[in-house]
């Protein structure tokens, strides 16, 4: 059976939350002719940055993380605001959370995070040649340290569990992937 797109009919805002908003969406499944509620949270793009130095050691980020109660080791990164472009969101979410800067950034793909339930895109952009420019420019809600590990490390990191964020194993993979000359077919 060839799949086909369920054809949406109605969409209604339940509430609006700062960092993403709840809609209930009426489809209709084109197999059964039947329709259903689904709930989808509309999201902003983020971007996750893997910034290297010149000699190659990783910016890494260790923040506390409220869904888990949990301190994490990450990659910078944030959401992109309306109408940014995702490497210029790299390089600002860089310079905010850990005071580096970079000569190069590259885009290297995007993932979406959830498409069962969320409606947007996780980029993630390489930052060559990461040097520190200043101190940290956090806002209120953030206590952000910034750890140096050799970029040889994360393989290390991921197997561990040390680095257990989604999105940061989906950024190394982007990473991986440069790394051993190909391209992820998703890359924009």
């Amino acid at each position: 059976m060839a799949m086909r797109l369920w054809p949406k009919l109605a969409s209604r805002l339940l509430g609006d939350f700062k960092i993403f908003r709840l809609h209930s969406q009426r489809f209709v499944s084109p197999r059964t002719e039947r329709e259903h509620d689904f709930y989808v949270l509309d999201v902003p793009d983020w971007v996750n940055v893997v910034a290297v130095t010149p000699d190659q050691k990783v910016v890494l980020i260790e923040q506390f993380r409220f869904g888990t109660a949990a301190l994490t080791l990450e990659i910078p990164g944030g959401m992109i605001d309306p109408g940014e472009d995702p490497v210029a969101a790299a390089r600002r979410e860089l310079l905010e959370e850990t005071g580096y800067d970079a000569e190069r950034f590259t885009l290297l793909g995007h993932v979406e995070p959830n498409p069962a339930i969320q409606n947007n895109r996780c980029y993630t952009v390489l930052a060559e040649g990461a040097r520190l420019l200043g101190a940290q420019d956090l806002d209120e809600k953030e206590d952000i340290g910034v750890v140096l590990r050799p970029l040889s490390d994360v393989p290390q990191l991921l197997r561990s569990g040390a680095i257990s964020h989604a999105l940061v194993w989906a950024a190394f993979l982007h990473h991986d992937l440069l790394r051993r000359g190909e391209q992820a077919p998703w890359t924009e």
